[in-house]
This record gives structure tokens, sequence and C-alpha cells, in this order.
């Protein structure tokens, strides 16, 4: 194992506290908009800083939509929504080639993915081939278009919604897809006092205006000291022990899991663990990682990434439910 290098945390802990606080002012803003969803919000700000993809299932009517076009206001970038349909093609997502009769070539028209936040409504509606394209623009972040290869903009954050409720005419998306998702947040519906101000604020007119409270260039510096946040070799073990968990239950006494459990986590998840939790410790104004840094993200990491038994869904297990009993089973450093 090569050795840590060293650094002055305590230093590290007083930039990342000051340049925590542009990213507060930010999520205060959305919150002027959106009443509650706190989760939500903050995993959008993760995946910001983390320059990672976030999928987003909860019922119809949960303001989704609506977080995902504010924070793009309140960053000042680019925002660019898709309805996903059966009928969908790769062109209604990247663009196409164009031919001109008087010029006698192809111009490239460029399609709504090239936007800095895209909007993936309700994405498994969407068949394989629509997939496919949009699983480049995530992992590459790129888009060929004929012969010709064009960068996305940068940032690129593809934001998808997933509706659990209704299965007709969807299409299961392929776990490859599934894995380049950072984070997998499950969003459900308000308390009452939360839909009362949400009814309020719809009975009272406009909605509040928002300013803007980042650039790309700031949003980039902010990237760039999120990856700085220090990640002690204890917390790596952890991480590690975490996912090994999942894949190999037995091994930290939990036999009962094994038949339930068909694949666990890949290694993506293990570097996601590490993005994500030094995001959550920037967001806690932290310059370093802590257990609990880990534990918070641990479900939206590992939700996604974990494939469970035809017997787990008779016994009615899920994922998060699996989740739950590693983090109580692995020993916290």
């Amino acid at each position: 194992m090569s050795p840590t290098p060293t650094i002055d945390v305590a230093q590290l802990n007083e930039a990342v506290r000051e340049e925590s606080l542009q990213v507060q002012a930010a999520i205060a803003e959305v919150r002027k908009v959106i009443v509650g969803q706190r989760g939500l919000v903050d995993r959008m700000m993760v995946a910001l800083l983390c320059r990672g993809h976030l999928l987003v299932e909860g019922v119809p009517g949960l303001a989704k939509t609506m977080a995902v076009k504010t924070l793009s206001q309140v960053l000042d970038l680019s925002f660019s929504r898709i309805q996903f349909t059966p009928d969908l093609l790769p062109a209604d997502l990247t663009g196409t080639l164009v031919y001109s009769p008087k010029t006698g070539e192809f111009t490239a028209r460029t399609g709504p993915v090239f936007a800095n936040l895209v909007l993936a409504d309700e994405i498994n509606r969407a068949p394989a081939k629509v997939q496919s394209a949009l699983l480049e623009a995530m992992q590459e972040r790129q888009v060929t278009l004929g012969d010709a290869t064009r960068p996305l903009p940068d940032p690129f954050l593809v934001f998808a919604t997933q509706n659990p409720i209704e299965q007709e005419g969807t299409y299961p998306l392929p776990e490859a897809q599934v894995d380049r998702f950072l984070l997998k947040v499950r969003v459900d519906y308000p308390k009452p006092d939360e839909e009362r101000q949400v009814l309020d604020r719809m009975l009272g007119g406009e909605a509040p205006a928002v300013a803007r409270v980042l650039s790309a260039a700031q949003i980039a510096s902010l990237q760039r000291r999120a990856r700085e946040v220090y990640l002690d070799d204890r917390i790596r073990d952890y991480v590690v022990a975490l996912v090994h968990a999942t894949r190999r239950p037995k091994e930290v006494g939990l036999a009962d899991l094994a038949p339930l459990v068909a694949y666990g986590a890949s290694p993506r998840a293990t570097l996601a663990f590490s993005e994500a939790a030094r995001a959550i410790a920037f967001l806690r104004g932290r310059g370093y990682v802590v257990p609990e840094d880990v534990k918070e993200i641990a479900a939206d990491v590992l939700r996604h990434r974990i494939l469970l038994t035809y017997e787990a869904e008779a016994e009615n297990v899920t994922t998060d439910t699996v989740v739950a009993r590693v983090l109580e089973r692995v020993e916290v450093p």
C-alpha cells in the first residue's frame, strides 16, 4: 500500500468550511422553491460536486422535475428536459446529420443532451437503443454524430427520474447503465405541514424567484476542493469492507442474506462511496470524512448496485434492507 500523502488537515478544514458556505447558499436558494425534500436537494449537490449522475425514484408529483430545473437556475447552467417515451429515437436525444441540398453536405444538428443539466424524465420508458446512446454520453461525456465525436458541455450531469408504481410500457434499465449512476435516491411523500406550505404557495400566485449563486467556473473550483477532502486509511478500509460484505455476506456473519443476494456491489461502488462521502463531508463544512458520512450516503450508493434473488422478492426483502443489515454488522473504525 502506498503511503498517504501528508496534508495539513487543519488548513484544509478551514478552506472547506469557507467554500462550503457557497454550496449552502445555493441550497438555500433551491429551498425557496422546493419545500421539504431535503435529502433530494443534498444528493443533487453531492452529484454536482462529484461530477456524477443521479437516478431519482418516486411517484409523480413530488417536485423532482422542478427541483432539477430550479437547481439549473441557481447555478446558471443550461438545462434540458427530455421526456422518455417508447417511440423515442437515439437521434431525438443526441441529434443527427442534416443534408443540405444547396451545398450537398451534411451538417450536424445537436440534440437536447448538449446541456449542463439533462433531466431524463421517466428514463425507463425508452427502448434499448436510446439507453445505449445515453450511456455513451454519461460515461464518455461525448456524443458521436456521423464520423465526428463532439464533447458535451462541462459540467455535464444526467438527473434521471423513474416511476416505481407503473410498469406498463417500461423497459428495465441495463445493469451497466444503472451502475453508471453515482447515486439512486428514493423520494417519498412530503409531511403534512410541508404539503400545506406547497398549497399556500400555489394559491398565493407565482413561485418565489431564485438568484444565480454559482457560475460554471466556481462549480469547477468547488469540485476540485471536494476531491481534496481527506479520506483516512481506516475510512478507506471501512468502505471496502462494506462493499465486500454485499458480495459475501457469510464472511461477516450474515449467512441468512447469502441466498437473498444474487450479485453484490461492483468496484464502481467503492469509488462512488469515496467520492460521495467526501462530498457529504464538504457539505457539512469538514475537510475530512468521518464514518457517519459513509453511513449517511450508503443506501444511495448501494441500493441500485445490489441484485437480489427471487427468494428475496418472495420474502419482501429490499436492497435497503440488505444495506441496513450490512451497516449494522460491519465494524465501524
